[in-house]
């Protein structure tokens, strides 16, 4: 039993040194711009997830570093397709 708990400490501390990173996508919009700004300024790149729409995210992003994706992580709500009678006759 002592044996393996040595190596068990040892990949418990691994995984907490490990970096963890937070979700990129806010799944309340279904478009995202995509911000880049890491050469220069420093500072990294980004997603800002608060558009409504592909036009709206694109003149926001004009003129800047940036592009503008869908959202992978929007709930896409699909009807299913309703079911056709026929009438007998």
């Amino acid at each position: 039993m002592l044996r393996s708990f040595g190596p068990i400490a040892f990949v418990g501390a691994l995984l907490m040194a490990a970096p963890s990173y937070a979700q990129t996508f806010d799944p309340s919009f279904p478009v995202c711009m995509h911000v880049y700004s890491g050469a220069n300024g420093g500072g990294g790149e980004w997603y800002d997830c608060s558009f409504t729409s592909l036009p709206q995210c694109r003149a926001t992003a004009s003129g800047r570093p940036a592009s503008c994706d869908v959202n992978p992580y929007y709930p896409v709500n699909v009807a299913p397709p309703r079911p056709r009678y026929r009438r007998g006759g």
